[in-house]
Order: structure tokens, then sequence, then C-alpha cells
């Protein structure tokens, strides 16, 4: 999770929104990424959708049923309809998407679990004091 703090930091250091994510596979780091939606002008370049992608792209479906994805920030529905067909077997946030519509001032949206149901264990929310300090410190 620490790492995907790490992530959200540089994202937020370049001028992006706060997010970062981590893919894991038999307890090894395969894949990371960060928000780039500000400065690649593509609203798809959310850090889960695009390890989503890119897990369907280098990873078959058994493979992928044993991966775990580390966000810092819980899921949007966007993301987890793309990690839905991606089919993880867990995702771990920090901060869910109920405290996020608080920092930006909106309503909640649907919840990660909810799309996520019956495809992939969702956990959460781990090391939200610090997960919430990235938000804090951020901009929004």
């Amino acid at each position: 999770m620490r790492e995907a703090f790490d992530l959200a930091r540089e994202a937020s250091d370049r001028g992006d929104r706060p997010f970062g994510s981590v893919l894991v596979h038999d307890d090894e780091v395969v894949e990371t990424d960060s928000n780039h939606v500000v400065t690649e002008n593509d609203i798809r370049r959310h850090p889960e959708l695009h390890l989503a992608y890119r897990a369907c792209r280098d990873y078959d479906a058994d493979e992928r049923a044993e991966m775990v994805m580390y966000t810092s920030t819980e899921p949007c529905p966007m993301c987890a309809g793309g990690m839905r067909s991606a089919g993880f077997d867990r995702v771990v946030y920090s901060v869910g998407g109920d405290e996020i519509a608080e920092f930006v001032g909106t309503e909640p949206s649907v919840r990660s679990a909810e799309i996520l149901d019956s495809t992939s264990e969702v956990v959460g929310p781990v090391l939200n004091d610090e997960g919430r300090e990235i938000h804090r410190a951020f901009d929004w």
C-alpha cells in the first residue's frame, strides 16, 4: 500500500490527482501506475483502469485471478468496471470513494464492492489515516 501512496504523491507532484496503484502476483509487484489524466489529457488514465488494461494484455485469466491490486483510493465505477473484466482476486484500498466525495464536495458514486461483487474481494479502508493525509495535502 505504501508504494501506491508513493505513486499517488508522484502524480500530485507532477500536476495530476493523487492516485496510485500497484498490482501484485505471488507477493511480487508486477505492475505499477499513477494517475495521468491531466498530464496526458486522457480521462481514461486512472491507474486502476490502466493496470487492468495492461494485466489483460500481459497475463492470462488464471494469472489475473491470483492478483491483488493495492490502490491508494477506492476505484471509481469506471475503474471497477475494467477491473471486473480483468478478474483480479482482490482489491485493497486506503481511502474510500465516500471519503473522496467529501474532499471534492460531490455525492458518493457507486461503490467498487457493488461493481466487483462475485468477481473480486474488496478490502478497505487500509492505512486510512496515511491515505487521507495525501488527499488533505492535495489542493482539491
